[in-house]
């Protein structure tokens, strides 16, 4: 039954909190010893759950959260889910660009008396650094393909034409 509650506590944390900005649920789904590692620090506590919260309803203020997996096993809940909204406020110092966005993450939760008490978060960023780009520049480390010019020279079937 542990198991359960425990992806119960994740889901209402994502979809409640996160999602819909419901911060005053957070007393009774993270503990005060709560502490979440995330790749800018840690944040400690229902308090820094909450900061944590409030940067991203800020920076996305019609966020919408879907949990595309939630596994448990024991104390541990891995969730994967994706985060969509319009990027209208900075985030972690990455101007706003006003543009939709879609962003994907993964996190592993620790529970202990039905209460979250340690996280590991990973979301990725690339969408949004991408926006600061010229978004037709090649991706790094990628081949851009045959230029305009190098495509007309081939055939249909890809052949250089015969000289």
């Amino acid at each position: 039954m542990a198991v359960a509650t425990n992806k119960t506590v994740v889901r209402r944390f994502m979809v409640e909190v996160l999602g819909h900005g419901h911060v005053a649920l957070l007393p009774h789904l993270v503990a005060p010893s709560y502490v979440t590692h995330l790749p800018l620090g840690d944040q400690y506590g229902p308090e820094g759950a909450r900061l944590e919260v409030a940067d991203y309803r800020t920076a996305f203020p019609d966020l919408a959260v879907t949990l595309d997996e939630l596994l448990a096993d024991g104390d541990q809940v891995v969730r994967r889910f994706t985060l969509r909204g319009t990027h209208r406020r900075p985030l972690w110092g990455i101007p706003a660009m006003g543009q939709p966005v879609v962003l994907s993450g993964i996190g592993i939760d620790r529970l202990a008396g039905g209460r979250l008490v340690e996280s590991w978060g990973q979301l990725d960023l690339y969408p949004l650094i991408r926006s600061l780009a010229d978004p037709m520049a090649p991706l790094p480390g990628r081949d851009p393909g045959p230029t305009v010019a190098a495509a007309t020279d081939r055939s249909p079937l890809g052949r250089s034409p015969a000289t």
